[in-house]
């Protein structure tokens, strides 16, 4: 099998260098012109999405209130308006929220571009074969991705805002919080959920190089699931029900992550064997 004319190994260190500045700086001028729409939106950004699962109207409040209300149990998610307030205690405060918010924004809706930039760096240094196998890479990425992020933003967010925000030490004592403060939890939630929910790709990619196989993932599964809770406990409030919930489909996705690894390991080894046959002639 032949490299693909773009081989990294015509190319020197230099070059190398060269190659990776222009896609980084490709990368950053798609986040700071996909930032500066968002800017220009941030009214929507901020009254729609951000301070969305402050609405009890919520999707997730719902359902949870409904699932609470059908087994006849009281909950939080059945109030009027959340017990808390949001401010700004410092002049620029505002303004730089809406900055950094509109920098965030553009790094997770570039998110695509930014994995095609570094796809079209690292590909030269495939087979012709593995490019091929692996043409479905920025979609399946990009997808997982963003499944992540919904499931941070619509389950994660809502149950870590909710509790947190009820959480009393005595009445005596106001939750007033800072509008970094709410924009730091939203967005560690949105993203901790967005890369986790890569685990299939990055097992996949790992499985190729030989440093994963399906027998080490069950062998493993035991450690695997309690990091998985200690991540949950991490990226979530601190009650079990919260846990679970984060919990369950990133064992799905581990479970997921074993059945590709054996995909990856039977289609390297049915690729050694057909190699093999070419090699031997008949007598």
């Amino acid at each position: 099998m032949a490299k693909s004319k773009t081989s990294p190994d015509e190319m020197s260190f230099l070059d190398h260098l060269e190659e990776l500045r222009w896609h980084l700086i490709r990368s950053t001028l798609a986040v700071v012109i996909i930032g500066i729409v968002a800017f220009v939106f941030s009214r929507f950004i901020f009254d729609v999405i951000i301070f969305g699962p402050l609405d009890m109207d919520f999707p997730t409040y719902k359902v949870f209130c409904d699932a609470a209300t059908s087994i006849g149990m009281e909950s939080d998610f059945c109030k009027d308006k959340v017990p808390f307030t949001i401010q700004s205690r410092t002049m620029s405060g505002q303004f730089s929220a809406d900055i950094w918010t509109a920098i965030w924004a553009g790094i997770i809706i570039g998110f695509p571009y930014i994995l095609f930039e570094l796809w079209k760096f690292i590909s030269p240094g495939l087979y012709e074969k593995e490019r091929k196998h692996s043409k479905g890479f920025i979609f399946i990425a990009s997808l997982l991705f963003f499944l992540g992020v919904l499931f941070g933003y619509y389950i994660v967010a809502p149950l870590s805002i909710n509790f947190l925000g009820s959480y009393q030490v005595s009445e005596m004592v106001l939750n007033e919080f800072d509008l970094d403060n709410y924009i730091g939890l939203l967005r560690s939630a949105v993203l901790a959920c967005g890369i986790i929910f890569e685990l299939p790709i990055i097992i996949f990619f790992l499985t190729k190089v030989g440093l994963v196989t399906p027998e080490i993932l069950k062998k493993y599964r035991k450690i695997a699931l309690v990091i998985v809770l200690i991540i949950s406990a991490v990226i979530t409030p601190p009650d079990v029900t919260s846990q679970i919930i984060v919990a369950i489909p990133v064992l799905i996705l581990y479970q997921v992550s074993i059945y590709i690894s054996a995909r990856v390991l039977k289609r390297e080894a049915k690729k050694e064997a057909k190699r093999k046959n070419n090699h031997v002639k008949p007598s």
